[in-house]
C-alpha cells in the first residue's frame, strides 16, 4: 500500500477541527490543544525507549519537558514557533529524513493518521511511536486499513479522563473532567501481531 503523507500549504496548517471536545468555532486555529504533563509521566512508567526522542508536536513543551526529566534527550519541533523547542518544522513536509530514535507527540487530530504513517515510514524497526490520541482513533475504515498494515502493539487507555487544553491554558481546568476519552497508542515498527488493550490511571 502506497501512503500518501499530507505535505502542507498556506491555507491548510492544522486549521481544522478533530481533537476533544470544542465545537469548530471554538476551535484553536493550529489545532493546538496542550497535554497534560501527567499523560507523559503515565507512558514513561508504562513504557520504555530509545535516550534519543522527537517530540514533533512539541507546542509549548508540555511532553517534551516530563520526558527530558527521566532522563531522555529529546528532540522538540513543531510547525508553529510556541516559544519552546524549534518552530516552523513542518513534520509531514519533510522529505527524505530518518529520526534514529523513538517517536512520541500529541499530534494535531485532523493529521493524526499521517503523523503515525510518516513517524513509522522514517524510525528504524524496532523502535517505538507513542501517539496520545482520543480514544475514537480505534474507529474508522481508512485507520482500520492503517491498523492491518500497522497494528500498534499495546494501546493503553486511560480509565480517568485527561485534560487537552486549548491554547496550553490550563487554568481553571483543574479538577475538571474531560468530555473526551484519551489513549497512548505504541507501535513498535516490525511488529506483526495481535494489539494488546490496557488500561492505566
Amino acid at each position: 500500500m502506497k501512503m500518501k503523507y499530507w505535505t502542507g500549504n498556506g491555507n491548510s496548517v492544522y486549521k481544522t477541527l478533530g481533537a476533544s471536545n470544542h465545537t469548530n468555532a471554538e476551535r484553536e486555529a493550529h489545532d493546538f490543544y496542550a497535554t497534560d504533563p501527567v499523560a507523559a509521566r503515565w507512558l514513561l512508567k508504562l513504557e520504555t525507549f530509545y535516550p534519543d526522542i522527537w517530540e514533533c508536536a512539541c507546542g509549548q513543551g508540555h511532553l517534551s519537558r516530563e520526558i527530558e526529566k527521566a532522563g531522555y534527550n529529546v528532540r522538540s519541533t513543531d510547525i508553529i514557533d510556541r516559544g519552546f523547542g524549534m518552530g516552523g518544522v513542518d513534520f509531514l513536509g519533510i522529505d527524505n529524513t530518518s529520526w534514529h530514535g523513538d517517536i512520541i507527540t500529541n499530534p494535531p487530530y485532523k493529521f493524526a493518521r499521517e503523523f503515525v504513517e510518516k513517524a513509522l515510514s522514517i524510525v528504524p524497526c524496532g523502535a517505538k511511536v507513542a501517539m496520545f490520541l482520543k480514544l475514537q482513533f480505534l474507529e474508522g475504515k481508512a485507520r482500520r486499513a492503517l491498523f492491518e498494515i500497522f497494528p500498534p502493539r499495546t494501546v493503553y487507555v486511560s480509565s480517568s479522563r485527561l485534560l487537552c487544553a486549548k491554547n496550553g491554558d490550563f487554568t481553571g481546568l483543574e479538577g475538571k473532567g474531560s468530555a473526551q476519552a484519551y489513549a497512548w497508542f505504541v507501535w513498535e515498527k516490525g511488529f506483526k501481531g495481535v494489539p494488546q488493550i490496557k488500561w492505566f490511571n
